[in-house]
This record gives structure tokens, sequence and C-alpha cells, in this order.
């Protein structure tokens, strides 16, 4: 198994402290349990950059970050490893795509390669809010409406706040690889 380069791990602390920060900025709330930001952006950019195995690796100390501000909600400890640990390390699905963004934004197609970013953030997404969902039928399912089942509730919740939060990730994305593509490039410290 390869090693991950010191520039790779500072990167990676360096982008979740950032995810962070952009997380404690006011967010956009559409009720009272549905908020949509761009704080993954930081983590996808990582994942563009160098892959899953960095951005796993920052959004897992996204996480904890979350916990060490105070900015974590739990009920219990397995429902904390799952929706801070878990979850936000699962951002780094985005990295898959690693290969097809750089290829094609080293051949000149900006309109693939944003087609690809595109993808990528909904796969990250969804991956992450895949955990979210679970732990709100298990965890949080007590506190869906009455009459509404938890499966319902939590996919509403947390259904919402994926789709807001990744469109919104998209755009902010998508202008800043289309003017800038060179954030992505990693290039070797001399």
């Amino acid at each position: 198994m390869k090693k991950l380069s010191l520039l790779a791990l500072i990167e990676a602390s360096f982008f979740a402290a950032f995810a962070l920060i952009l997380d404690l900025l006011p967010s956009i709330d559409l009720g009272p349990w549905i908020s949509i930001s761009f704080a993954m952006v930081p983590i996808f950019i990582l994942a563009f950059r160098w892959g899953l195995k960095v951005s796993f690796l920052a959004g897992f100390i996204w996480g904890l970050l979350q916990f060490a501000v105070g900015d974590a909600y739990f009920l219990t400890p397995i429902q904390f490893l799952i929706e801070y640990f878990v979850a936000f390390a699962f951002i780094g699905f985005a990295g898959f795509f690693i290969k097809p963004i750089q290829a094609e934004f080293q051949k000149g197609d900006k309109k693939k390669a944003l087609s690809w970013v595109v993808i990528a953030i909904f796969v990250g997404s969804i991956a992450r809010y895949f955990w979210h969902f679970l732990a709100g039928i298990i965890f949080w399912g007590s506190y869906a409406p009455e009459g509404m089942s938890p499966v319902i509730y939590s996919l509403v919740v947390n259904g919402g706040a994926m789709l807001g939060s990744a469109i919104l990730c998209a755009i902010v994305l998508l202008a800043l690889l289309s003017n800038a593509p060179r954030l992505i490039k990693v290039r070797a410290i001399r």
C-alpha cells in the first residue's frame, strides 16, 4: 500500500479545517431540520486533486473537528461515529472520479471535465447522506411528525439537505474550476 505524501496529509488537514470554517458560516435553512451549505467544497477539491484516500481522510478529520469545536449533535456514541466520522469520510467517494476529471482538464475539454465534476459531487453527496439517512431512521426517527414513518421523515430531511447541498456545491465548483482548473493540480514541492 502506497504511503500518502506529506503534502497530501497537510492538504487534508488544511482543507478539513477550511470545510469546518465554511460549515460554521450561516447556512440556508429550508425548514427546522433541513439546512444546505457549500461546506463540502474543500473536500471535493481534495477528491479531484488527490483521489479517494486523501479526501476520505479529510472528511474524517472534518468530522473530528466538528466534535472538537462543539458543533456536533449526537444522541449516542454509535450515532456520533456514523454521522460524523463515517458520513463525512464518505464524501471522499467523489475521489473515484479523479482520473476522468484530471484527464479531461489535461486534454482541455472543460465541458466534459465539469460534467465529471458534477457527477462526482452527487456521488460524494449521496455517499455522505446515505449514512445520515440511516442514522435518521435508527436514531432520529422518534422526532418524525405524528403519522409519518421514520423512513419517509429521514428521506425528506436528509434527502432535501443532500440535494440542496450538492446543487450548491456544484454551482460553486463549476464557477471555480471553469475559471481556475489549476486548483485541482498537484505540484511537487522543490
